[in-house]
């Protein structure tokens, strides 16, 4: 069940989505996490993740769960940005996303970009489960930040199974309290938006992405599984998005 608690230390709320291929059985929010049926195209649900309140704040625990069972087609974006802002004790805010890909089932997870303000200090954590048949679209952007001011602290891990296989583990951290150089030419160079493209498809065990740049800050890498990951890096929010963009839309041009 979705759930919302207030009180000390934070806001304790999990929002929950069911996809199969009649329908959207299970759509729960509360709190921050209001999910809100929108208009879909062909074959896929759509569901908006629309901010209901300001979260995360320093002290709340949210989360997202999304299974997407066999067959079932699921497109999930937000209405808009998510911002990490600073509690009232200085406190960590944890948000979790948990999301699940049954065999012919396919996930685009398409959010806008979550950014760190200045004083906050954010874990996130996304653990993903695919089956052997599933194919996903998976898109995440960091913007350290509002405009003219240092980021916050921002921790975030992104692990991926396959079949019960790893396909990818990744830990980035930025601002305060991060080890030393996130900031530096090997890191961001001085950039303030970060972000990466997830794709992931049975397609791809027969022929693999191949590695490439893309422009000056932006790599795509094949996975040693089926599927790639694009990173990059940017001034700014808008241009991150170009870039990705450049790729999905090629992607889906494709399919």
């Amino acid at each position: 069940m979705g759930g919302l608690t207030l009180g000390a230390p934070g806001v304790r709320a999990t929002a929950r989505i069911v996809a199969t291929p009649e329908g959207l059985p299970v759509l729960e929010g509360e709190g921050p996490l209001a999910l809100r049926r929108t208009r879909a195209r062909g074959p896929y649900h759509r569901v908006t993740v629309v901010g209901a309140m300001s979260a995360p704040l320093g002290g709340d625990r949210i989360a997202v769960e999304a299974e997407v069972r066999d067959g079932a087609r699921l497109d999930v974006d937000s209405a808009a940005a998510t911002i990490a802002l600073p509690g009232r004790d200085g406190e960590r805010a944890h948000y979790d996303v948990r999301l699940v890909v049954g065999e012919d089932a396919e996930l685009r997870w398409l959010p806008e970009q979550l950014i760190s303000a200045h004083g906050s200090d954010l874990a996130m954590r996304t653990r993903i489960d695919l089956a052997a048949g599933a194919r996903l679209v998976f898109r995440e952007e960091q913007v350290l930040g509002r405009h003219g001011e240092a980021p916050g602290t921002l921790a975030t891990r992104l692990t991926v199974h396959r079949a019960g296989r790893p396909l990818l583990d990744q830990e980035l951290a930025y601002g305060p309290g991060a080890p030393g150089g996130w900031d530096g030419g090997a890191v961001l160079g001085g950039h303030r938006a970060a972000g990466q493209l997830l794709v992931a498809g049975p397609e791809f065990s027969e022929r693999s992405a191949e590695a490439r740049l893309l422009g000056e800050s932006a790599v795509l890498t094949p996975l040693a599984g089926p599927g790639f990951l694009v990173t990059a890096l940017a001034p700014d929010a808008r241009l991150l998005r170009r870039t990705l963009d450049d790729v999905l839309h090629a992607h889906l041009a494709t399919r």
